[in-house]
């Protein structure tokens, strides 16, 4: 279903313009101890602040906590907004948070608008950019890393799985082949590569997705999400809720499934004859279809084309 409401442009800045906070909002009505997992500019948390919670934002990326951090300023001087570095898929290991249950839990997954903008962070397409993507300072696996070492197999696979390339193993031939002569470390070295993979109708669309796909990997971005929604889930109080905002099929479809797999009251196969499972749901899904951004918002903010917002609630 599409979204009705009309973005509010209160909740956009500088760093990165949030997307679907009328609905997020909606959906976490009255959640009064919430974590946002991906912080990012903090235009969801300053929403959610506005409305009366108390947020823990986690981000990994210690720019965009700092961005944050500035602009959430008076709410976190009043004990209201706690911001922590890190990965919302490492929650347990934050000692900060060691101790709370949450009645609210939002992800905003993919890249922020500060991010993707600027060239040097390497996220882009764009001539002359840098093979990075790395979100987090620490991380050790850049963009033009995993270019210049991953196998042939691999390459293929994550283009095929992640970009839905019919052509990816043509595509992993030529990156073998390019790097060879000398290693990846630009923009235009990948956008070549997949010229001449594609074909010279290749545009803009293929490098999105293409940079996307190689972006997931870099950063482990499905296998984070995978492993965190069952730790997220587990940190819900009983009638807690948690929101996620998608970008990729396959985020998307790691949310779907679990939030259907965790509303089912029997897991067991189906010609399993005895029940030996839970023998009953943990909660419900609360959105039958996802949410999409509406016209309004579309106009405004074109990057929400490919948003998809589901939710789900935990047992009471």
């Amino acid at each position: 279903m599409s979204s009705p409401n009309a973005p509010d442009a209160r909740w956009a800045s500088a760093y990165h313009a949030p997307v679907l906070v009328p609905e997020v909002l909606d959906l976490l009505a009255g959640a009064r101890m919430v974590l946002d997992g991906t912080l990012g500019g903090g235009g969801h948390a300053a929403a959610l602040l506005e409305s009366g919670a108390t947020v823990y934002g986690i981000d990994r990326d210690a720019e965009a906590l700092a961005a944050a951090r500035d602009r959430l300023a008076p709410f976190e001087r009043a004990g209201q907004f706690h911001p922590l570095l890190g990965n919302f898929a490492s929650i347990d290991d934050l000692p900060s948070l060691a101790a709370i249950r949450f009645d609210g839990i939002l992800l905003d997954l993919g890249v922020s608008s500060h991010q993707f903008d600027d060239p040097a962070r390497g996220f882009t397409y764009r001539e002359g950019a840098p093979l990075d993507m790395r979100m987090s300072d620490d991380a050790s696996l850049s963009a033009a890393t995993w270019l210049s070492t991953a196998t042939e197999r691999e390459l293929a696979q994550a283009f095929q799985t992640l970009a839905d390339e019919p052509k990816a193993r043509r595509l992993a031939r030529q990156i073998v082949r390019r790097r060879e002569r000398r290693p990846f470390e630009t923009s235009d070295e990948l956008v070549d590569a997949i010229r001449a993979a594609l074909g010279p109708r290749s545009g803009a669309p293929d490098f999105a997705r293409l940079f996307q796909a190689v972006r997931i990997v870099v950063n482990e971005e499905l296998t984070s999400l995978e492993a965190a929604l069952p730790r997220l889930r587990d940190r819900l109080v009983p009638d807690g809720r948690m929101a996620v905002i998608a970008y990729h099929s396959g985020e998307d479809r790691l949310v779907k499934d679990a939030f259907r797999e965790w509303s089912a009251a029997c897991i067991c196969p189906p010609k399993q004859p005895v029940c030996t499972c839970r023998g009953h749901p943990l909660g419900n899904t609360l959105t039958r279809k996802p949410v999409t951004a509406g016209a309004a918002e579309l106009e405004q903010n074109p990057r929400a084309r490919s948003a998809r917002l589901r939710a789900w609630r935990r047992a009471g």
